[in-house]
């Protein structure tokens, strides 16, 4: 695993996770892990530090967007990429989650090339 980035994905759905994980590994370049909740994501996070977050809105326990406004809380967390990969795609929760701290926001179902470029852009921003 050496080498590769580190990827945190709090998605609660186990098939939406599947394809993420299988669009960035594939290239060799990434190493993705998940939770199922806002508070073992938090956790996770917190605890591994990754290069970047992507962050479902909509979450069992708490929401996605406090998970971002309490990683953004957290100085040793707080500079990491964050994007929300969320179904909500009307424009209030989109700018609630720009409010909060998510730096980008890809719509779901996400196209795999999209994906892969957004994660790619921020995580050369990072570290």
């Amino acid at each position: 695993m050496e080498g590769r980035k580190l990827v945190v994905y709090i998605e609660d759905n186990p098939s939406n996770f599947a394809l993420a994980r299988k669009i960035l590994e594939l290239s060799g370049e990434y190493e993705v892990i998940g939770a199922k909740d806002g508070v073992s994501g938090l956790a996770l996070v917190r605890d591994r530090r990754p290069d970047v977050v992507l962050l479902d809105l909509d979450l069992p326990g708490i929401s996605g967007i406090e998970v971002v406004q309490r990683i953004r809380a957290t100085p040793d967390i707080a500079a990491t990429p964050v994007l929300a990969v969320t179904a909500s795609v009307m424009k209030r929760e989109r700018r609630q989650a720009m409010d909060a701290g998510c730096d980008r926001f890809i719509e779901k179902p996400f196209d795999i090339h999209e994906l892969r470029s957004q994660v790619d852009e921020v995580a050369a921003i990072q570290r």
